[in-house]
């Protein structure tokens, strides 16, 4: 691992270094957001090396970066108009003719929270995390970068988070992308027109699910889109989770079942079992992080101790007509045929979102005639002798998919 990132670390070095004088953007002052964090290129080297961030050395170029917490209007999905936010990071102290060129834009949906205080504008205002995905594509690459917090967490906390619900994912990403758009210029941050499109989990799932929005819609154009280990197929795996006495993740399956409910108008007692239906409200609140609420859930399944209504774990595994089964169909995003360039990226070692669902997208859009599809395992590409799980994978992904980005801005914008 350490290899192939030393590698893409020195490669980025020589798109970006070097040849130019080096100059920092105009003073943003801001118009349509406010700023959190301000970080010079020699602070955040500081932070990675402190960190021992794999591959960063004292010879590695770092950027500074400036992150903007964006306020934008969206739509839930109920249709009703919703304030949210997300976070725009700005890499600094490239070379001038980079920012004459113009910078590219990174969309990258998170994965999986449940706590506020992991939403990407909260996350920000604590100070830099060194392994986070906007370093990587800002500071290392230097993309700008763009984190929705999703409805549900930053400004629109009030609101339950509709977890892995295509519509309200989707809007509350490309309404960020134009509000990010327009903030970038208002306050002269030149764009050169490229947007990439990327996430981990439920990132990579609605990172596929906003391309599918995109070229449907056929109002702006995407470069490629990069998911990375979601759950693209959810009919299936809910079936896997729910037909197995014990749950690995209790909260991963109870979020899937509780947003849905609300979506669809289901009393949640008919899903959840007591007194964890009087309980959900106040777990899915935001106050508590995936291990707390884990924590907190049992783990058995179903029956008189269990977690889940008997008869709605039995009309999910013995009938597609259940509305829970019809809602999970209508929100995949496997079966169909992009016309932009797509990697699904994933870990061969993955319990948790099998690998194998990625396998099975990329089956189903070859025969829907897709013609620029591909999945990349990432073990064989790293090298990697040992299979790696969903959690240790996400970093791993992240590097792949930066290089990947960064080797097409090369050859087409030439830095």
């Amino acid at each position: 691992m350490n290899n192939f990132i030393k590698i893409f670390l020195l490669g980025s070095s020589l798109f970006f270094g070097g040849c130019f004088e080096v100059d920092t953007p105009d003073k943003i002052v801001a118009v349509g957001g406010h700023i959190v964090v301000d970080l010079d290129a020699a602070t955040v080297k500081k932070s990675l090396l402190d960190d021992n961030v794999p591959g960063v050395s004292k010879e590695t170029t770092v950027y500074g970066y400036k992150a903007y917490k964006i306020p934008y209007l969206t739509t839930d999905e109920e249709g009703e108009q919703v304030s949210a936010s997300g976070l725009m990071v700005v890499p600094t102290g490239m070379p001038s003719l980079v920012y004459q060129i113009g910078l590219s834009l990174v969309s990258d949906s998170h994965a999986t929270i449940l706590a506020d205080d992991a939403a990407p504008t909260v996350l920000a205002q604590k100070g830099a995390d060194p392994r986070s995905s906007a370093l990587i594509f800002s500071s290392i690459a230097g993309f700008v970068t763009l984190q929705a917090d999703y409805i549900g967490f930053g400004d629109s906390r009030a609101h339950y988070h509709p977890f892995i619900l295509k519509k309200s994912s989707v809007n509350a990403t490309i309404d960020f992308i134009a509000a990010a758009q327009n903030f970038a210029k208002e306050n002269n941050i030149k764009l050169n027109g490229q947007l990439f499109l990327t996430g981990y989990s439920e990132g990579g799932y609605t990172a596929l699910a906003t391309l599918q929005a995109i070229e449907q819609a056929k109002k702006i154009s995407v470069t490629m889109t990069a998911p990375m280990a979601g759950p693209y197929e959810l009919y299936p795996l809910a079936k896997d989770i729910l037909s197995k006495p014990e749950l690995s993740a209790p909260s991963f399956i109870t979020n899937l079942a509780y947003s849905y409910a609300i979506a669809h108008n289901q009393p949640l007692s008919s899903v959840i079992q007591e007194p964890y239906t009087s309980q959900l409200p106040d777990l899915l609140g935001g106050e508590y992080d995936l291990l707390e609420v884990n924590a907190e859930l049992t783990s058995t399944t179903t029956g008189e101790n269990g977690l889940f209504q008997p008869l709605f774990v039995s009309n999910l595994l013995n009938s597609s007509n259940s509305w829970f089964s019809k809602a999970l169909v209508d929100n995949s995003v496997d079966d169909w045929s992009p016309k932009t360039p797509v990697r699904l990226l994933h870990c061969q070692g993955d319990t948790f979102i099998p690998y194998q669902i990625s396998v099975d997208t990329l089956n189903k859009m070859n025969q829907n005639g897709a013609n620029d599809v591909e999945i990349m395992p990432v073990e064989p590409l790293l090298d990697l002798t040992q299979k790696i799980g969903h959690s240790a994978c996400g970093l791993l992904a992240y590097r792949l998919t930066a290089q990947m980005f960064a080797t097409i801005r090369k050859n087409t914008m030439k830095y």
